[in-house]
């Protein structure tokens, strides 16, 4: 079964979770509920909550308990754009104003910090301390995630490791505990949450790296924003890490990369693009991607053969596929 047949299939379980994510965010203060809904209405790929699905259908599957998962964990990651967008200063998302430009920073950090807060009273309506103890470490290490990003903002010395380091906190791990906590939700087997988890960590660090990729050689109307948004905002992701260790364009690189980082990201990026793109960054970032999405696979071995695997490995090839 393809993405789209997928979805399709799944199709009023995922309305369930919309419908819900929308109730949770709903305010008594209008100003709130408006600027809470109106990422949420600008749509997403939704990935973490099909996760929490799929990996529930390895357990005892009920929609009351994996909604208590599937929402809370979604909104979280919507909580962390509207954060970033004021971090990044950014004026677009998924080809919509973002709430910091709609309305203005305050508003977007405390509409941010409200749905967090919405988001951890679905979760605590689920009778499972241990979910919540991870759910909770994950936070924790996400922000840690999101600081280590700032300081390293321009850093053109930062190590492979690191920038590893820091998508793992910041991406991959929430992407992890969809799977692993969908199937805690459904009283799934030890082993088989351990190996979920393991399989989301493998996507998660493929869908970031995918994005990196996206965001140098994408073009804007699939990607929903400008190529080299990443480096106007100071953020130097793998392919360009990997294009510096190129003697032959590495001071032409690095020259472009000042000249943004000295115009508050005003400068064009065209051309640091254009070096990146004709550099061995871009094949050797592929093919880091391409041996996390076979960690990925491998991680299904051990899970019995239901369709619900099948769905996954789909999953895992779309996000080293996607073009958006």
């Amino acid at each position: 079964m393809k993405l789209l047949q997928l979805y399709a299939a799944m199709k009023s379980d995922l309305q369930a979770i919309e419908d819900q994510m929308a109730q949770t965010v709903t305010s008594d203060l209008p100003i709130l509920s408006e600027t809470s809904l109106h990422l949420l209405k600008a749509g997403g790929k939704r990935i973490r909550p099909v996760l929490v699905l799929l990996a529930g259908k390895f357990g005892n599957y009920s929609m009351e308990s994996l909604k208590k998962v599937a929402v809370p964990l979604e909104l979280i990651h919507m909580a962390t754009l509207v954060h970033d967008d004021v971090i990044d200063d950014a004026e677009t998302r998924r080809g919509q104003l973002t709430v910091k430009s709609k309305w203005d920073n305050r508003i977007a950090m405390f509409t941010g910090d409200y749905i967090y807060a919405k988001a951890l009273t679905v979760i605590t309506e689920l009778d499972k301390p241990r979910i919540h103890q991870i759910l909770s470490g994950a936070i924790v290490q996400m922000c840690i995630g999101e600081m280590e990003q700032i300081r390293d903002f321009f850093n053109v010395d930062q190590s492979i490791r690191n920038y590893l380091r820091r998508i793992r906190r910041k991406t991959a791990l929430l992407i992890a505990i969809s799977c692993q906590l969908g199937a805690m939700a459904a009283d799934a087997p030890a082993r088989t949450s351990h190996a979920l988890y393991r399989f989301g960590y493998n996507v998660g660090m493929l869908f970031q790296i995918t994005d990196d990729l996206l965001d140098l050689c994408g073009t804007e109307k699939a990607i929903g924003k400008p190529p080299g948004s990443d480096l106007r905002q100071g953020n130097i992701t793998l392919p360009v890490l990997y294009a510096l260790q190129e003697d032959s364009i590495r001071e032409q690189l690095l020259k472009e990369i000042a000249l943004i980082r000295e115009s508050e990201g005003t400068a064009n990026s065209a051309v640091a693009v254009k070096l990146v793109r004709s550099s061995r960054g871009i094949k050797t970032a592929e093919n880091m991607a391409e041996r996390y999405l076979a960690k990925a696979l491998k991680a299904l071995d051990s899970l019995p053969d239901i369709p619900a695997k099948r769905n996954l490995t789909d999953i895992a090839r779309f996000v080293a596929k996607r073009s958006y």
